[in-house]
């Protein structure tokens, strides 16, 4: 068994160097290289336990080519290629994540952005690119702020699609909503673990996130705006209380309520509420006094219901108890004030 993982390693390493090699002499045949690249993150894929792959194509100065191959190409499958690439290898090896998270490789993602001969494609590939170099990497979520970079994804989350119509059926729209999605996403790792300065520029586009939720239900838009505005508001007393005064809180009560009543019929609507009052729960976790706000939607009866429903697993009732709980709070605030009054 042992013999035998070792020349599993042993035939990685030669599938890496050749593959490396074929990248570097198919400089004019931009089908050949999409091929070996593909072939690169399937192998560093299969081996992120294992064979270490992406460390050891790290040792022989893959990742670099790949990173210089992703700006110098003037092919656009081989560039698209060459950062899903490079995204696979970060993603699957902190010490790649370390070698690439510098300020120069975000400003080259940021030409990408906004660079008008950028396709649709080619700017999801930069995103995700972005995103596993910010991921649970307090580096990254520096360098993403300094570089400006964090305020091109906002930019991207209040342009990227239409807030009026969304028809995901419709092919151009749907691939815009595929990077509207990762922008989201990427966003949400900008601020979380841990923790950071990102959530108070975040915050600027709440009154667009507000927008969304009053103008959509579908979980296709809640389920990723709910993500954004729970790690953005989480743990943050300024931005709870900035998302409370665009008035976000009284947004996500009324979507609360409409999802109650669509849960009637509708399996989705009822999971969708329990990430609703996920999201409210993380905007007065640090402060119930703001939950007062509520009081005028019922928002406590709404949450009774909720947990009445069978469909719902122990940790969503958990969540749901937690916010009810948060919501209670502000009323034995304020019946302490009358008392002292």
């Amino acid at each position: 068994m042992e013999n035998q993982k070792v020349q599993k390693k042993q035939y990685m390493k030669t599938d890496l160097n050749l593959l490396l090699e074929c990248l570097k002499y198919q400089m004019d045949c931009p089908e050949s290289q999409k091929e070996a690249l593909i072939t690169i993150y399937s192998i560093c894929q299969q081996n992120k336990a294992g064979c270490h792959a992406s460390e050891y194509f790290r040792e022989i100065g893959g990742l670099m080519f790949i990173n210089d191959l992703a700006k110098s190409s003037v092919h656009c499958i081989v560039k698209e290629a060459a950062l899903f690439t490079l995204g696979i290898i970060i993603e699957s090896n902190v010490y790649c994540q370390q070698t690439l998270c510098t300020s120069a490789l975000f400003e080259d993602l940021i030409l990408f952005l906004i660079n008008t001969d950028s396709g649709v494609n080619l700017k999801r590939m930069s995103v995700y690119v972005i995103l596993v170099l910010v991921s649970n990497n307090s580096n990254g979520q520096t360098c993403v702020r300094d570089t400006g970079c964090i305020g091109l994804l906002l930019q991207l989350f209040r342009t990227t699609l239409s807030t009026f119509e969304v028809n995901l059926s419709d092919e151009n729209t749907n691939q815009c909503y595929q990077l509207w999605s990762s922008v989201c996403s990427t966003l949400c790792a900008c601020v979380n673990n841990p923790q950071n300065d990102n959530q108070n520029i975040c915050c600027s586009v709440f009154p667009y996130a507000k927008e969304w939720l009053e103008s959509h239900t579908e979980p296709e838009i809640v389920r990723p705006i709910c993500s954004f505005v729970g790690l953005t508001v989480a743990n943050n007393l300024y931005v709870q209380k900035y998302f409370v005064s665009v008035g976000g809180l009284d947004t996500l009560a009324k979507v609360l309520i409409k999802l109650m009543h669509d849960s009637c019929m509708s399996h989705s609507s009822t999971k969708l509420a329990v990430v609703v009052t996920k999201t409210l729960d993380a905007c007065i976790a640090n402060d119930s006094a703001m939950g007062v706000v509520l009081t005028k939607y019922h928002t406590v009866s709404e949450l009774l219901k909720l947990l009445s429903n069978d469909t719902l697993d122990t940790g969503e009732k958990i969540s749901i108890i937690l916010t009810i709980g948060h919501c209670t709070e502000v009323c034995d605030y304020y019946a302490r004030i009358q008392s002292w009054a």
